[in-house]
């Protein structure tokens, strides 16, 4: 059996390689803290251990980090995937088949800003699905407040938007 370290490891680098998508520090902390496999402090730590080895690559938009398996990380796991019990798999198996389109939805729709150099706003607004990039526009407003605004809708409206977009354009 693993050493606690190394099977938090393996159990984040299983996740990741089951998706097609990365995943956030909250979707991964949900189904780790959830299931009691360990704390927010040794996740934590294990993430970064990750990402210090390339096991890991991390994006961070908005104070949102989100994952990828690298291929360092997924000949690690072919390497060591016995060492995670089929019980432990089955879990890891049966939570992103239940929130899957949940988490797919949370990854596609990102959004994000920045003070231009006019004292504008600078809002970026993307849409993928899996690894095509349906939108990526940016939009200038003149407040961070209507930018907060943009950023925290785009998740709810963005597909509805791409539609509008599709069909005046089409």
């Amino acid at each position: 059996m693993a050493k606690p370290f190394t099977l938090y490891k393996l159990i984040i680098l299983y996740m990741l390689s089951k998706v097609d998508y990365p995943l956030t520090n909250s979707q991964i902390s949900e189904f780790i803290l959830d299931k009691e496999y360990t704390n927010y402090f040794h996740l934590q730590q294990s993430l970064s251990e990750m990402i210090d080895s390339k096991l890991l690559e991390k994006e961070t938009i908005r104070n949102t980090s989100y994952y990828r398996i690298t291929s360092a990380g997924n000949s690690t796991l072919d390497f060591f995937v016995n060492e995670i019990s089929p019980e432990i798999r089955e879990e890891v198996n049966a939570f992103l088949i239940e929130n899957g389109c949940q988490l797919r939805e949370e990854v596609s729709a990102i959004a994000d800003y920045y003070k231009s150099t006019v004292g504008e706003y600078a809002v970026r607004l993307q849409l993928k699905e899996r690894h095509t990039q349906l939108i990526d526009m940016t939009v200038t407003v003149p407040t961070e407040a209507a930018a907060q605004t943009m950023c925290s809708k785009w998740p709810s409206k963005c597909h509805d938007i791409y539609g509008q977009l599709m069909e005046t354009l089409l």
